[in-house]
């Protein structure tokens, strides 16, 4: 019991002393993770509480999936499909073939479903790895678009790809048919069920008021639509993403009040979600290294050519896609934008890093098939799986900030412009509206200050004159600054009658939330 509570205490503390010092030591916050993992792996009652692989895949991965679909902009996902599929399909297809083949030339003991297993399993890309360093430096909304639709399908693909090829080695036999049969029915039915329970919940959002209640509600739907996906023997991460899909277009349903609670606590989920996935991999490491050593010299060069392999098809492929299929239609290089530019693909191409899912879906891999006998390969493709996740993550991961900076990346402004267009419109239909309503009912002067701020943030936005904007501007500073400082003023007043008992604690944190709400809404404003 104490053992256990030491190793919790353990890995929050390395969780929260990582993700403070990994930017101050230019290091990028995964790969800093599974640097404190591999130490935390030296303390005996951290490794007894090693996760097991079910855990990632079946307690971390549905709900990292669910908001992970929340947050992407579908209007991206749609505009930029193709290169998306490229990867997350054509990309998957393709590593699954050629590390099949590598790993068959350097393991020729290991049957030929075995060698494509591990494809299957090294073929999705952890992206957590590279949007950690993308978004802190900016990069052009194009590739970040890109990257995270990526990470969105290829887990489903890949995972696919594992739950049929472990089939295969299992039954002993391939055939065409059967494969395209199990793929058609893993895909097509988990994507059905993503769809019944996304609308199901999306529904149901219509109706749940309460902030915890809708969280819980929230946390549910990934993990139902997973486990009943698992039951039927289908994909569970085209469901949950499918069905998180759905629920992101359908948020405008959710109050505003309970929106603002859904993301912050999806917020710290998924954090911590994430750092122990990177953690996971570093105290995973130490045991399987010492087991891929005892298994010899030739596992190793297996596994180091596998891991040139997985990054170097990464790298053939996406050039050509790049160009070629804009090259050949006009009307597609419209819809895209025209061409990427060379330091994107560059980009796009080293944004290969593995991760958990990976390690997971590896050690996942049963011991004993069905007659009984061992897991035909399993050490050699865990080893294998290991070789290419902590390559990736060293050398992908550990080069992206300064590839990002030589490449001369930057932020296109698309999303700032965007941003502030809606702006404008916004604070138009809200003068509008409080203009009509003045016009029909006696408004006090509290009101009319309100139009004032409203007109002043739009003439910053929008005037012609820029001594005018500028005026607008400084005016807004100075109420911000006003509204700040009687908020602070406030909340020392309520700091000085609690401490002096004239309230109780109940009321001294009911005052203090509001006083907290005001205050974010002056930092906003």
């Amino acid at each position: 019991m104490l053992e256990s509570l030491q190793a919790l205490i353990a890995v929050l503390a390395a969780l929260a002393v990582v993700t403070l010092l990994a930017p101050r030591l230019r290091l990028p916050q995964p790969l800093a993770l599974a640097l404190a993992g591999v130490g935390l792996a030296f303390l005996p009652s951290v490794r007894a509480l090693s996760p097991s692989p079910n855990l990632i895949l079946l307690g971390f991965l549905p709900p990292l999936l669910y908001a992970d679909a929340w947050q992407t902009s579908w209007r991206d996902f749609h505009r930029w499909l193709r290169p998306i599929l490229m990867l997350a399909v054509g990309l998957v297809a393709l590593t699954i073939l050629v590390v099949g083949l590598v790993a068959h030339w350097f393991l020729p003991e290991l049957p030929w479903a075995a060698c494509f297993l591990l494809g299957a399993i090294v073929s999705p890309t952890d992206t957590v790895a590279a949007q950690a360093v993308l978004e802190k430096l900016r990069v052009p909304r194009r590739m970040t678009a890109i990257l995270g639709g990526e990470s969105l399908v290829n887990d489903a693909t890949g995972l696919v790809g594992v739950q049929i090829a472990v089939v295969v080695v299992l039954q002993g036999a391939f055939s065409w048919g059967s494969v395209i049969g199990q793929f058609a029915w893993v895909a097509g039915v988990g994507s059905v069920l993503g769809l019944a329970f996304g609308g199901l919940f999306a529904w149901l959002n219509r109706f749940v008021r309460e902030p915890n209640v809708a969280f819980t509600v929230s946390l549910l739907a990934p993990y139902l639509a997973f486990a009943v996906a698992t039951v039927l023997g289908v994909s569970g991460v085209l469901a949950v993403v499918v069905a998180g899909a759905v629920g992101a277009w359908r948020i405008h349903v959710i109050p505003p009040a309970t929106r603002m609670a859904l993301r912050a606590s999806w917020s710290q989920v998924t954090f911590l979600l994430n750092g122990l996935c990177f953690l996971y991999i570093g105290l995973a490491s130490p045991c399987l290294l010492q087991r891929a050593v005892e298994g010899g010299a030739h596992l190793w060069q297996a596994g180091l050519a596998v891991s040139v392999a997985t990054i170097g098809t990464r790298i053939l492929w996406c050039w050509p896609n790049a160009y070629v299929p804009l090259w050949l239609s006009p009307k597609l290089r419209a819809r895209e934008g025209g061409y990427p530019s060379p330091q994107g693909v560059t980009l796009v191409s080293w944004c290969g890093v593995r991760g958990a899912v990976s390690l997971a879906a590896a050690l996942a891999l049963p011991m004993l098939d069905d007659d009984g006998s061992p897991f035909p390969g399993r050490d050699a493709i865990v080893a294998c799986t290991l070789a290419v996740i902590l390559t990736t993550l060293f050398v992908q991961g550990g080069t992206l900030f300064p590839l990002v900076r030589w490449l001369g990346l930057r932020d296109d402004g698309t999303t700032a412009a965007e941003m502030r267009a809606a702006r404008e419109r916004l604070l138009q239909a809200g003068i509008a509206r409080l203009d009509a309503f003045c016009s029909e009912h006696s408004c006090p002067v509290a009101v009319h200050r309100l139009r004032e701020s409203m007109a002043d943030e739009l003439a910053s936005l929008q005037a012609d004159d820029a001594a005018e904007r500028a005026r607008a501007s400084q005016r807004l500073s100075v109420s911000r600054e006003v509204r700040t400082a009687v908020a602070a003023a406030q909340e020392t007043a309520l700091l000085r009658l609690r401490d002096a008992g004239s309230i109780d604690d109940e009321a001294y944190n009911k005052l203090l939330v509001e006083l907290d709400h005001a205050l974010v809404d002056a930092e906003r404003a």
